[in-house]
């Protein structure tokens, strides 16, 4: 119904039709379907970056028109592909106004499978793989820098794998970041500034066990300073307040390792409430 309607205006104007209608209140229309959220967010096309003497490439989804908007980076898992992580974590259909980049990874000995490398994925620690992912973090970031984006709104999320890069980017990138989400992963967080966190775990999850999960939690909590009870976030999740201004939100679900449908709303809104902390930008 939606899209019947956006698609009838312009084939009425290119028709004829339409020049019988006041050319002002087309406008007016228009702007109102925009406003109503009616327009869908953009789909996703690949962008390619010379890091190094490889090529590397990413589906970025672009808003049509914003100025400085919001940058989001979302990492698919070990063995996986930009395409299926565009399909499966749709970022850009929760926050169409943003910039939402979904890179591919190159083939990477996994921790938990593949240790002979044959699959896509991302360095897990800092000086892994000559440090290329890093370095394709940074150049992606520069060229969107260079376009025009809010410096103040930039985020990281993945899973799995892609998830523990985004935790291993807020440990070496993090005064890039203004928050990150990392789903079904542990990482490395050792020296890293407090930044907003949403961690999502399943509690039947086969390789990344809760119990690490859980354990990776609390330390996160601990850097944050994240302490209390925690409250009810967004219906299905909790959140506990940081004295140092970032806090940590957990979406716990009953599911296995597999990315859950009910996250990339999440992320989205816990991105949307957090733009870097005023202390974090001088």
């Amino acid at each position: 119904m939606i899209d019947f309607r956006v698609t009838f205006c312009f084939e009425s104007c290119s028709s004829g039709i339409a020049s019988r209608v006041p050319a002002m209140r087309r406008v007016a229309v228009l702007i109102a379907i925009s406003a109503c959220g009616i327009l869908a967010a953009a789909d996703p096309e690949k962008k390619t970056w010379k890091v190094g003497d490889v090529e590397r490439e990413a589906l970025v989804a672009k808003p049509a028109k914003a100025k400085n908007p919001p940058l989001v980076f979302v990492w698919h898992g070990h063995g996986g592909t930009m395409k299926f992580a565009a399909k499966s974590m749709p970022i850009h259909d929760h926050w169409p106004e943003a910039i939402v980049v979904y890179p591919q990874g190159l083939n990477t000995p996994g921790r938990l499978t593949d240790p002979d490398g044959k699959k896509s994925g991302w360095q897990e620690t800092k000086g892994d793989q000559k440090d290329r992912d890093l370095e394709f973090f940074d150049a992606m970031l520069k060229s969107f820098a260079d376009d025009g984006i809010d410096e103040n709104r930039i985020y990281s999320t993945g899973h799995s794998n892609g998830g523990g890069f985004t935790y291993l980017l807020s440990a070496h990138r993090g005064k890039s970041l203004a928050a990150v989400a990392p789903s079904a992963c542990i990482g490395m967080v050792r020296g890293a500034d407090p930044i907003p966190v949403l961690h999502i775990a399943g509690e039947n999850d086969e390789l990344v066990k809760f119990e690490w999960q859980q354990k990776m939690i609390e330390r996160v909590k601990k850097l944050n300073g994240a302490v209390g009870e925690g409250k009810e976030w967004e219906k299905l999740g909790k959140i506990y307040a940081s004295k140092d201004g970032a806090p940590v939100a957990t979406y716990i679900h009953d599911g296995s390792h597999k990315y859950p449908e009910a996250a990339p709303k999440l992320i989205a809104a816990f991105f949307k409430e957090h733009p870097k902390a005023a202390e974090k930008k001088k």
